[in-house]
């Protein structure tokens, strides 16, 4: 294939929605505010598994500035129609101390028919991703690239971790989300495939043994997307600051674009099991960024800021053909800061430190994550609240 795919870019986020006054999870806003933001964005914000959840997601960009300023303006809308009721969004993949159990499943057919088929794991799912799908409209360039892109998940959810709390515990892990999912079916990294069409045949055993409708199911880190042309990336929690899921997102399209170049030279991304890559995943999770990844190549544990500066070295290439060097760059700023995980704690440690109870140290976190949710978005002007009858 000589003809450059689009690498169009579009970025879907889902939020927790809490009340300011208690700072806990709401399980059942008001209909009339998802109405109200979806007025305001139509066919772009939708409910998700769990009432207290709600979706956004980016039309088909061009370029990564416009899925930023597409993004902000989603942000800003959920945030002020919320403020309207005295509720906000967090961008965090878990909440720091909200209990699963009172929250409530929307009452749509399939979100039903997941409750039934999951069980109590999917009651739990009181957890929030960041999910990019990046045009390849070949279909076997999106199964080729997918095996290839797969080594270098970890390194993006390195880079965005966000829930290391669960029902008011540190987890002592960066991103407690992906314990949570991997109690369902049909999650993790998926296996190699060496087409499409063996991708497909897969998928039909399952479909016709009636185990799954359709390749929706497949809830994998990266998978072809089966609605469209793209392929979708899921492995990385929610990042809370607007530009550091800016970064993630530039990151993985410049990654898919760079294996690209490499297959025009019949060159290939060495392939691993996932016994190995899994290795990292499970690094990441850990640890974040902070005690490295393996370099298989060397064998030998990595500091990941070496692994980053060879990242954009190999990447800097298609940061140029794209125009996004400095939303690639703002990783190290990620490093130098740290994610959304390492922030919570440190909050949290330091109010322990300061005297404050448990819950009032959580509470100090939840305070951050509707704050830094909004860094660089301008709130929509909020509707006249509603009247009570």
């Amino acid at each position: 294939m000589t003809t450059e795919p689009d690498f169009t870019i579009g970025i879907e986020e889902e939020y927790l929605l809490v009340d300011r006054r208690s700072r806990d999870i709401v399980p059942s806003p008001p209909e009339a505010m998802l109405a109200a933001c979806q007025d305001l964005a139509p066919g772009q914000i939708h409910p998700e598994f769990l009432r207290c959840q709600i979706e956004v997601g980016t039309p088909v960009c061009a370029t990564v500035q416009e899925a930023r300023a597409e993004l902000a303006r989603l942000r800003g809308i959920v945030a002020g129609v919320a403020d309207a009721y005295g509720l906000a969004p967090i961008a965090a993949s878990t909440h720091p101390f909200a209990a699963w159990e009172p929250q409530r499943p929307t009452d749509r057919d399939r979100y039903n028919m997941l409750a039934r088929d999951l069980g109590a794991p999917a009651r739990r799912l009181m957890i929030c991703g960041m999910h990019v799908h990046v045009g390849l409209n070949d279909d076997d360039l999106r199964i080729d690239l997918m095996n290839q892109v797969r080594y270098f998940l970890p390194h993006l959810l390195a880079l965005a971790t966000s829930s290391p709390f669960w029902r008011g515990r540190p987890m002592e892990r960066k991103s407690y989300r992906l314990s949570v999912w991997h109690e369902l079916p049909r999650t993790g990294m998926p296996d190699r495939f060496e087409s499409y069409g063996e991708y497909l045949h897969h998928v039909n055993v399952l479909v016709r043994a009636g185990v799954i409708e359709d390749a929706t199911k497949l809830w994998w880190d990266i998978r072809p997307s089966s609605r469209f042309p793209t392929l979708e990336m899921r492995i990385t929690d929610i990042c809370t600051r607007l530009d550091d899921a800016v970064t993630v997102a530039a990151f993985y399209r410049c990654l898919l674009r760079m294996l690209w170049r490499l297959k025009l030279k019949n060159v290939t991304w060495r392939p691993y099991r996932n016994l190995l890559i899994g290795e990292n995943r499970w690094r990441a999770q850990r640890y974040g960024f902070d005690e490295g990844l393996v370099d298989f190549g060397r064998g030998q544990i990595v500091p990941y800021a070496d692994l980053l500066e060879e990242m954009l070295g190999l990447v800097r290439e298609d940061a140029e053909h794209f125009g996004c060097v400095a939303e690639l760059e703002n990783a190290r700023g990620i490093l130098a800061r740290g994610t959304s995980a390492h922030r919570q704690v440190a909050l949290y440690e330091q109010a322990l430190e300061d005297g404050e109870t448990g819950w009032e140290a959580l509470a100090r976190v939840v305070d951050w994550l509707i704050d830094e949710t909004v860094v660089g978005v301008t709130p929509l002007s909020p509707p006249s609240p509603p009247v009570a009858g």
